[in-house]
């Protein structure tokens, strides 16, 4: 194929972005080629309101050049992907991975802390994008007899709504054989705060130290980054990972508040149940779901949260 300046033109590739570097991207074509590739000027101005345009786990269209510089020149249509809020409160997304089979969210309940609005926010968000999630209690080695508890009941909770739950150390190996299983031969997401665990995970995972692993801040006790870039990592299962930048908070966008309540599984099937059918379960008399919380049918922590986003569509509000 030639140019109309009468350069060779390389047919055109397609491949599957296995890192996002912010201004560069590794795809890996058909043939299990690793190229580094610019997306078109062009295209990155067709109206995309995020901080990047193409994800990992995005299925792309190439264009190489005889010198071998490539360019990414079209994204296939997405499955699903999961997408928060960019952290500088613009209205602009950031979309942390695409076409993922689950998310496996990293959540510790000391050093640090995950809060359960972050959760919440998280799981909204795979709800609203058709993300199946399992939620991973981790460091679980750390814990008190108090924490233990709270465990415990935070578990209950979830997996009385319909969520997957596991447990997890990889100190002692507690729940390395189920993060496999769970991990082989799909692509995962991998999510939380920085300093959950999560490139120790990957490291296991692997067998070796493909990640860099970072301490707890004494003085805050959060984690310091050490992934600083999103990246899809290939298991010794068959199956990849997708290990992401910690994340402090999680702001949910392009909500509509009448649509809300259905990305709460046990809010939504009380709802019907409400005298009303556009009851956004605020203030509305007959609320069956306030009700529910008041007989602690439904957690007040998921009502919490419910509000909280609620707030956040109606004031423009966003709360870490």
């Amino acid at each position: 194929m030639t140019s109309a300046c009468g350069e060779e033109r390389q047919p055109r590739r397609s491949g599957l972005v296995i890192r996002n570097t912010g201004n560069s991207y590794l795809v890996r074509d058909e043939q299990g080629n690793d190229l580094l590739c610019r997306a078109k000027g062009n295209f990155r101005l067709k109206g995309i309101r995020s901080t990047s345009p193409v994800v990992v786990g995005d299925r792309v269209s190439l264009d190489v050049n005889p010198d071998g510089t490539a360019f990414i020149t079209e994204i296939a249509d997405r499955k699903n992907y999961i997408v928060r809020r960019a952290s500088n409160l613009s209205k602009q997304s950031h979309i942390l991975a695409a076409n993922i089979d689950r998310a496996l969210l990293c959540i510790t309940l000391r050093s640090p802390e995950t809060s359960t609005v972050f959760i919440d926010r998280f799981l909204v968000t795979a709800e609203a994008y058709s993300v199946p999630v399992t939620l991973l209690f981790n460091k679980i080695d750390l814990y008190n007899e108090e924490d233990q508890e709270y465990l415990r009941g935070i578990t209950r909770l979830y997996t009385s709504i319909g969520y997957h739950c596991l447990e997890s150390s990889m100190i002692t190996g507690k729940g390395r054989e189920e993060i496999d299983t769970l991990t082989r031969g799909v692509i995962v997401l991998l999510a939380g705060h920085s300093g959950v665990g999560k490139s120790t995970i990957v490291n296991t995972l692997r067998g070796d130290a493909v990640q860099k692993v970072g301490d707890i801040s004494d003085y805050h006790q959060k984690g310091m980054h050490t992934t600083t870039y999103s990246e899809m990592i290939e298991l010794a299962n068959g199956g990849f990972i997708i290990d992401t930048p910690g994340i402090k908070g999680f702001g949910t966008i392009d909500m509509v508040p009448a649509e809300v309540s259905h990305y709460f599984p046990e809010i939504f099937r009380t709802s019907k149940h409400c005298r009303y059918n556009n009851c956004l379960h605020l203030n509305e008399p007959d609320c069956a779901v306030r009700h529910a919380v008041e007989m602690h049918a439904i957690s007040e922590s998921r009502y919490h949260s419910y509000l909280n986003i609620m707030d956040d569509i109606s004031e423009g509000k966003y709360r870490l």
